[in-house]
């Protein structure tokens, strides 16, 4: 739905266009910008530096000196002090 409402528009959308849309058409938007960045996250080659990064913060939580917390536990705090 939301690759249909975009294609309706004949020039690149600005920020302000973005703002102006209804938050139900923004989710939409965002779903499909989401789904569009998880399935080349899958295919993307990470570079070593990040892999140590990772294997880290893995070895922190399994190590107990970090907790791994899931979306559904942060969400609402996000952007919040």
């Amino acid at each position: 739905m939301a690759r249909a409402l975009v294609l309706r528009y004949c020039r690149p959308m600005t920020a302000e266009d973005v703002k102006a849309l209804p938050v139900d058409t923004k989710i939409q938007i965002m779903e499909a910008i989401w789904e569009d960045l998880r399935n080349r996250f899958d295919r993307m080659e990470i570079s070593q530096e990040q892999k140590d990064i990772l294997d880290r913060r893995r070895a922190r939580v399994r190590d107990g000196e970090a907790q791994l917390l899931d979306w559904e536990s942060v969400k609402g705090s996000v952007g919040r002090p």
